[in-house]
């Protein structure tokens, strides 16, 4: 069953947030068949750490303007990956080395992509 539309809001919400941000290599996975306590995971770059928090606020803002607190919060301490666990809609802010290193697209790679705009 794929991602479901109030999840799809969600995202678009994020991924413009994280934009406004000039977060970069957005890629958002339906992963609801093989991860069964998410339906989608935005998966996205910044540049340093700085900018790696500031995504991450800037998306937990817009996601609280829909309603949507995250259940839990990590790596924005260090802002070198930091994930935002909203339920059914998880997102992994990372530098850009740790992206590269832990290739999540790769690890995820059958799941089908979803737009994120």
């Amino acid at each position: 069953m794929p991602a479901s539309a109030r999840t799809i809001a969600h995202l678009k919400v994020a991924a413009q947030a994280a934009r406004d941000k000039l977060a970069t290599d957005l890629v958002a996975l339906d992963v609801t068949d093989p991860f069964a306590l998410a339906e989608v995971f935005l998966i996205l770059s910044a540049k340093n750490e700085r900018q790696a928090v500031a995504i991450a606020d800037a998306i937990e803002d817009a996601l609280q303007e829909e309603k949507l607190k995250p259940r839990f919060r990590e790596g924005k301490q260090t802002g070198r990956w930091i994930l935002l666990d909203f339920g059914d809609l998880v997102v992994h802010v990372m530098h850009e080395q740790e992206r590269e290193f832990y290739s999540l697209e790769r690890l995820w790679r059958d799941c089908p992509v979803v737009p994120t705009d």
